[in-house]
């Protein structure tokens, strides 16, 4: 199925075409005018300069009106093999088509509101047919009917006309479009970035972000770069301190020569609070401490991991040269990005 981008937006269609595989660009009048744009003529030479293949109006009341527009527009300098003349579906408009069909041009007969003015569209050649769906569901008509009547005529008869799925409002358009079978579709910039979004996919990338990180990143890499070490004579006022500003749950005890005494915890603070032994002036050297839970600054995030599991602990202290070098958390191990 061709793939067009439905805008006349600059920053849209450069965008857009960085994709790399959008077939081109449809665009119109209204869309221009309600981008700003007064150089039409000036814009379009831009335009097609910047798609693969562009659709753009001819207008006219007469078909020579049309046609005269459509040569007009291939006289500015526009390439006839990647330009699509649009002509709204018309007694006059079918007889442009057949006309500039007949000189080797492409066009596109639009604003086809039902499958007899379908008929006529395919019986003058027209390259695409273009039903507007969106709009046709508005005023509560079975517009996919319309598409899949269309299609069936295309493929019952042979014509060489391609139905184009326009009017696209939702992705649920687009998964229409791709269950009856239509030959192209139009969208809108805004509908297909949603195209590529699930939050399902977005769960999945997370997890593969999370687990490379775990298996790449070393533990000294992935500690937050906070000051959580506090000198054993200092207070549990000064821990507290220095617990809020690095907004870690605990902070590392070291003694003078900068050994681990042990590991200072928020859940120290609960206890000694429920059992009304809180004396923030008390100093740390003073505490009893079990045994440290740390873990090698060289370590990968993946041991920080089994650790945090095994020993239900939120917080280790790392170790580098057999001295503590910080703490990292267990909200280490998310990465920043995600």
């Amino acid at each position: 199925m061709e793939f067009y981008l439905d805008s006349a937006n600059i920053q849209e269609i450069e965008d857009a075409m960085n994709l790399g595989f959008i077939t081109g660009l449809t665009t119109t009048p209204t869309f221009m005018h309600r981008d700003g744009i007064t150089d039409i003529d000036g814009t379009i030479m831009k335009l097609s300069n910047m798609v693969p293949v562009l659709q753009i109006e001819a207008l006219g009341e007469k078909s020579s009106e049309i046609v005269d527009e459509a040569h007009r527009l291939l006289d500015l300098g526009l390439d006839s093999s990647k330009t699509v003349f649009k002509i709204p579906i018309s007694m006059e408009g079918a007889r442009a088509c057949n006309q500039l069909r007949s000189e080797g041009h492409m066009v596109n007969l639009h604003l086809v509101y039902s499958v007899q003015q379908a008929y006529m569209a395919f019986s003058a050649g027209a390259t695409y047919v273009c039903p507007l769906v969106g709009r046709l569901q508005d005023q509560g008509y079975d517009a996919l009917g319309l598409v899949q009547q269309c299609i069936d005529a295309v493929n019952y008869y042979g014509y060489d006309s391609k139905i184009m799925f326009s009017s696209v409002r939702h992705p649920e358009h687009v998964r229409n479009a791709l269950n009856l079978g239509v030959h192209t579709c139009t969208i809108p910039w805004k509908v297909i970035k949603q195209l590529f979004q699930n939050h399902f996919t977005d769960i999945g990338t997370q997890q593969f972000f999370e687990h490379t990180r775990l298996m790449t990143i070393t533990v000294k890499e992935g500690m937050r770069p906070v000051d959580a070490i506090i000198s054993s004579d200092k207070t549990i006022a000064d821990a507290l301190v220095v617990m809020s500003k690095s907004k870690l749950g605990a902070v590392t005890v070291v003694d003078a020569s900068g050994s681990l005494t042990g590991v200072f915890t928020d859940g120290d603070v609960r206890r000694m609070e429920s059992s009304g032994q809180m004396d923030v002036h008390k100093k740390l050297n003073e505490l009893s401490y079990g045994t440290p839970k740390t873990i090698e600054a060289q370590a990968l995030l993946a041991d920080a991991s089994k650790l945090f599991k095994e020993h239900r602990v939120d917080t280790l202290a790392v170790m580098e040269g057999g001295k503590p070098i910080g703490m990292i958390d267990i909200q280490d191990l998310l990465s920043p990005s995600l």
